[in-house]
């Protein structure tokens, strides 16, 4: 498989992944209004749980934002150095950071994963709606995955423009 083809590959699904992210936050969104207009105006109340929702959704939303801001690049980064530093240094330091991130993300993942089993097997659930907590868990892990991939691909990215490619 080509580069491009990769690079194509890595956009496709963070830009979904972010697209599906979007969706949950306007559904946070979407809650949220419809619970403070219940409890202003109408008869009917706020949402039952819509804490939860917003906690659930907002989470998910957030993991599904990692992949796209970190294949930008749009992390947060300290570039006090870097205009000193000679262009193979800086290529270098990014091979670095994208290591790292390689790192921090298998790891979150592992510890999703791991966390997903205990809340499976203790059948734990939110305290107004009962949602099984695992399924929150399974939801981020969408987003987490996709930064594992993401990652990978910044890896051989940076590899390969250090080796002048």
């Amino acid at each position: 498989m080509s580069f491009r083809k990769l690079d194509k590959w890595a956009h496709a699904i963070a830009a979904f992944l972010a697209l599906l992210g979007g969706a949950g936050l306007l559904a946070v969104v979407v809650v949220t209004c419809v619970s403070v207009i219940g409890r202003a105006i109408t008869p009917f109340g706020p949402v039952r749980g819509d804490f939860e929702i917003v906690e659930i959704g907002a989470g998910f939303a957030i993991f599904c934002f990692l992949p796209w801001c970190h294949l930008l690049r749009a992390n947060a980064t300290v570039d006090l150095f870097e205009a000193s530093f000679g262009d193979r240094l800086n290529r270098v330091q990014n091979l670095a950071g994208d290591l790292l991130m390689l790192v921090f993300a298998a790891v979150i993942l592992w510890r999703m994963w791991v966390g997903m089993g205990e809340k499976l097997a203790y059948r734990e659930t939110t305290i107004i709606l009962q949602f099984p907590v695992w399924m929150t868990y399974a939801l981020c892990m969408v987003g987490a995955v996709g930064l594992v991939i993401v990652s990978v691909f910044t890896v051989v990215k940076s590899t390969f423009k250090l080796g002048g490619g």
